[in-house]
């Protein structure tokens, strides 16, 4: 074979494996791959938890779901954040597939869940100095509460459609009667026997057709494989959630004024169980900037992924 032509392969190979290389390494760059795995807190609290890597973090988000979620919540979200951000989520205790101790040896508050978020922290090696948090629902109240007692736990803090104070008129109807007994055990009682149509539609409420949005099989599947995970149901956690919540949330409102940590509220306008009028009263309270989101309901992630995206970063950045 003439050498010019031996020198033409070569070079064609060469340019062909380079463009292989290239667009292997665009395709690893462009959809990283979760770690879905187990992470020990404490001797009795294991936590299921999901990290996105990547190659070169400006930073750390930590996503904390709320009632009926787990972490798969942001399983969409968190490939998309991780060109710039380590991404982690867990599945609190008594959700998903975390551990569920018996409630005399673990209360399910929203002080007990602050404990577990600051254990996660630690045991993740997580560097708050670049952390962001997001969370939502009963997850937002035990971060705010661990903000109250270490300031330096994040960077920063985005919370929404939650109850932080003790404003029962702000909470559609089966969240009040949870508050106290005896309601609050009719109320477990018609969670526990509705599972399947809470699944289906706790989603939809509050909002028109075309504001509606699917959730993935995948998700689906997971919180239902997770309901009855352990000793007691999701349902029978978030009972035990709000037995203690208004004592909790006394407590936060009390202590507003020392809340350091740099917080902004994010808010669906149309959430049907909490009302935005919750959220801008905490805004207004303790001077926190608020975003009320348009057509949007009490899942603003999972109806608007891209303005969770955009909220991370804008905050990561240090701006609102």
């Amino acid at each position: 074979m003439p050498r010019l032509t031996i020198q033409r392969l070569s070079m064609y190979a060469l340019l062909l494996g380079a463009a292989v290389l290239a667009a292997c390494t665009h395709i690893a760059h462009r959809s990283p791959r979760e770690e879905i795995g187990f992470l020990e807190i404490d001797s009795g609290i294991q936590l299921r938890r999901m990290v996105v890597r990547s190659s070169k973090p400006k930073g750390s988000v930590l996503f904390l779901h709320g009632f009926p979620e787990t972490l798969y919540a942001w399983k969409n979200i968190a490939p998309t954040l991780a060109d710039d951000y380590e991404v982690h989520a867990f599945d609190w205790p008594g959700f998903g597939l975390s551990t569920r101790p018996p409630a005399d040896k673990f209360s399910y508050a929203p002080s007990e869940y602050a404990r577990v978020l600051k254990a996660y922290i630690r045991k993740a090696n997580i560097d708050s100095s670049t952390l962001t948090i997001y969370a939502t629902d009963i997850g937002a109240l035990p971060a705010l509460l661990l903000a109250l007692e270490d300031p330096g736990i994040a960077k920063s803090i985005i919370v929404g459609d939650f109850a932080p104070l003790n404003r029962p008129q702000y909470m559609v109807d089966n969240l009040q009667a949870l508050k106290a007994k005896p309601s609050s055990d009719l109320v477990r009682a018609a969670l526990n026997k509705n599972r399947d149509e809470i699944l289906e539609n706790a989603f939809r409420r509050g909002l028109t057709k075309s504001e509606q949005f699917e959730l993935s099989q995948e998700f689906k599947e997971d919180m239902l494989r997770g309901w009855n995970h352990g000793s007691l149901t999701t349902a029978d956690a978030f009972y035990h959630y709000y037995a203690h919540f208004t004592r909790d949330q006394q407590y936060f409102e009390a202590n507003l004024g020392k809340l350091q940590t740099p917080v902004k509220v994010v808010w669906g306008e149309k959430d049907f169980y909490i009302n935005k009028e919750m959220g801008l009263e905490l805004a207004q309270k303790a001077k926190l900037h608020i975003s009320l989101l348009a057509n949007v309901g009490h899942y603003p992630h999972l109806q608007d992924p891209n303005q969770t995206v955009k909220e991370v970063r804008t905050s990561g950045q240090g701006g609102h």
